[in-house]
């Protein structure tokens, strides 16, 4: 045995000389010869959408050396996180609230990158402020010890029972925000793993958060503030998982941040970071078809020409590629499918640039001056323009003089309503006037007078921008019916190679989801190639 395996031993040393003596010869006389292309070529990737989720994903692909072109629609990167210029104003056009900061740092870190690379970040202190009826406007303080104190001015007791409660929140943040929103959800089994399981029932998923925050808080100033941010999930807290009291944890917790220069600062980094890992972008680049032949697609084209590739990957609204891009015998879905998934919420908006300061105003505005149910109601289950609307005012020149003009305010106004409304310009007006009398009543002083630049948009923007399905704003509701594996595919099952991407897929709405989505797109992608 011994004697064996020195020959063996012996065997192998000879064969190691051999090939280190001839190794250089015969790797010049390799590059001479005619190799097969996915050997000497890397594979290509095409990415529909240059917004959050459509730029991770092209992104992460680079990394590992696929050769991506991301076709964009528009003329420039963002998707609804895009920026316009008027009249010495910087407007945002979608999101303003910078949660979950982790998220944004570990996304970079994966390309040996920190968000201090790229844009600087500011912790808003307040955090923001709530308007409440009477009208009472409350200051959310950033220090946890100040905001113990808020509670406890409002309900005796509550303050140890907020730490309880963000105790939970904080266990529902580690395991939903680390484990379960980074997985495909393309199986059950993906949820197999026993401690998983026991985690999912600690998070209390089956249960609603309506009944949960009830559980902690009685005062109704309280209970608007912890439940307000489940408003944009897509449901009332009555149908929406308890689990999503992890938004709090990112909300109290965690902090409001703000990237000096406004949101499209991360779009700018990201941009940056891509074109550093060699991706090609190209913008006003509509794609009209996915090209599929034998069950794969080849390619996509849009108006300019045809783009080939291995694999394709659209961040694009899913609903649009499934229907209108792609033909009928290669879609997943059905009309019927599409028409009765549950919605975010869509969005009127107003960007506003105001003459002079706007007093009483911090940078987050929550005015919660009317009923949160009735509104709720009004998004989700009796779709209606809003008879009382609440309404979130922004005023990033509070924090950032260089969005505004010297002395100036640059303000923005949104309205959260139902998808799929009749969108005219005479219900915008009526809106207008509406916010803009409370508005005034709350600051004290003239504003409409003030107004040297005005826009709105909402549904039919929406749809013309983006092809947002029904002219939603932040796409599939985040309902119990509609979490992880009961969400539409991020693979199709019809074109082998097609993948989606956004926030109409998992793990959801929002830019943190969103930009996860992209890098768990891209993993599968290269897991299966």
């Amino acid at each position: 045995m011994a004697a064996g395996s020195a020959a063996a031993l012996a065997a192998l040393g000879r064969r190691l000389l051999f090939w280190a003596y001839f190794a250089r010869p015969f790797n010049q006389i390799c590059s001479y010869l005619p190799l097969p292309s996915n050997l000497t070529t890397p594979k290509k990737a095409i990415v529909i959408g240059a917004g959050f989720a459509g730029l991770a994903a092209a992104t992460t692909l680079a990394q590992a050396g696929w050769r991506v072109t991301l076709l964009e629609k528009n003329e420039g990167p963002g998707g609804r996180a895009r920026v316009f210029h008027a009249q010495g104003f910087v407007f945002d056009m979608g999101p303003s609230w910078y949660w979950m900061p982790d998220v944004f740092e570990k996304y970079f870190a994966r390309f040996g990158k920190k968000v201090a690379d790229y844009y600087e970040l500011i912790r808003l202190d307040p955090s923001y402020q709530v308007i409440f009826k009477g009208p009472e406007a409350v200051d959310i303080p950033a220090k946890m010890s100040e905001l113990r104190a808020l509670f406890e001015h409002y309900e005796p007791g509550s303050a140890a029972r907020l730490d309880e409660f963000l105790k939970q929140a904080a266990y529902k943040y580690e395991v939903g925000i680390n484990r379960l929103v980074y997985a495909p959800s393309r199986s059950v089994f993906e949820f197999a793993d026993p401690k998983l399981l026991v985690d999912m029932v600690r998070m209390d998923v089956l249960q609603s958060m309506h009944k949960h925050v009830r559980r902690f808080f009685k005062d109704p100033r309280l209970l608007e503030l912890v439940e307000f941010p489940i408003l944009f999930l897509g449901a009332t807290s009555e149908n929406t998982p308890a689990l999503y009291s992890l938004m709090n944890y990112a909300d109290l917790a965690l902090g409001t941040w703000y990237p000096k220069g406004g949101m499209h600062k991360i779009v700018e980094g990201m941009v940056r970071l891509a074109q550093e890992l060699g991706v090609e972008i190209e913008y006003n680049q509509e794609v009209t078809e996915i090209v599929v032949e034998n069950g794969r697609s080849t390619g996509v084209r849009t108006a300019s020409g045809f783009f080939a590739a291995d694999t394709v990957v659209a961040g694009a609204d899913y609903h649009h590629i499934e229907q209108q891009v792609l033909k009928p015998e290669f879609r997943h879905y059905d009309a019927k499918y599409w028409d009765s998934r549950t919605m975010a919420p869509s969005s009127l908006l107003f960007y506003l640039g105001v003459n002079r300061k706007l007093d009483k105003l911090r940078h987050h505005n929550l005015f919660f001056d009317e009923d949160l149910n009735q509104h709720a109601r009004e998004i989700y289950e009796q779709p209606q323009w809003p008879t009382r609307p609440l309404y979130y005012a922004s005023v990033p020149s509070k924090t950032d003089p260089t969005v505004a003009p010297e002395g100036q305010e640059n303000l923005f106004l949104l309205i959260p309503v139902a998808p799929d409304l009749t969108d005219d310009e005479a219900t915008r007006e009526r809106y207008y006037d509406l916010l803009m009398d409370r508005l005034e009543k709350h600051c004290g002083h003239p504003i409409r007078e003030h107004v040297v630049y005005k826009r709105s948009y909402a549904h039919r923007d929406f749809i013309a921008d983006y092809h947002s399905f029904k002219g939603n704003a932040y796409g599939l509701a985040n309902t119990l019916k509609q979490t992880a594996i009961l969400k539409p595919t991020l693979k199709s099952k019809k074109v082998a190679n097609l993948y989606f991407t956004g926030q109409l897929t998992v793990p959801g709405p929002g830019v943190p989801p969103s930009l996860i989505s992209g890098q768990v797109v891209a993993g599968e992608v290269l897991k299966e190639n």
